[in-house]
């Protein structure tokens, strides 16, 4: 009688620890390990748009925090870099570990598309799996080839598409009173 095993290499957050700091991103999703080099300049600036805009907006309400590229280290197996997070005042102290890290779900997570197969399988099925199982709210992902927003929002514990913003239409979100942005101004 045979056994099937998985064979599959689990990795941990200890593992991505001995990795060199050589500029790669290094995230694990369900124990898989992905690997990104630095993002297109494109990908930067969209990154950089919808940061400062969430952080202004915050700024001004005093109802939360943005962060861009936090770590967020939900378990040993399941340690992820998002591209902008946007956490309420009432949960940061609770998320945030005494390293610093956050280690529960943000209300909102942004990630920037960047172009290839796995980047978007990564974005679009791994993170979105990942995200809609450990509580995020919402999740928003930028394509700054195609300039437009598909926006995620929990709806009976997953998290569904809702819209996709093109250009000409304008960012906004129950959890963000009065935030509106133009959708046209992320990718400019």
């Amino acid at each position: 009688m045979s056994q099937i095993t998985d064979e599959r290499v689990r990795w941990t957050t200890s593992d991505v620890d001995l990795l060199p700091d050589n500029g790669n991103r290094y995230e694990i999703i369900d124990g898989e390990l992905f690997v990104t080099r630095a993002p297109h300049w494109k990908h930067q600036k969209a990154t950089n748009r919808i940061a400062n805009a969430l952080d202004t907006w915050s700024l001004s309400t005093g109802l939360g925090e943005t962060v861009p590229a936090p770590g967020i280290i939900f378990s040993d197996a399941d340690n992820v870099i998002p591209d902008v997070v946007w956490v309420s005042r009432d949960r940061l102290d609770i998320l945030l570990d005494e390293a610093g890290y956050l280690t529960g779900a943000p209300e909102l997570v942004v990630e920037v598309l960047s172009p290839g197969v796995q980047n978007e399988r990564r974005d679009r099925e791994a993170k979105l799996k990942l995200y809609a199982s450990r509580g995020v709210q919402e999740y928003w992902i930028l394509n700054w080839q195609l300039q437009q927003v598909e926006v995620y929002r929990r709806q009976q514990a997953i998290l569904k598409l809702v819209v996709t913003l093109l250009a000409t239409d304008n960012l906004s979100s129950p959890l963000l009173p009065d935030f509106v942005y133009p959708v046209a101004r992320l990718f400019i």
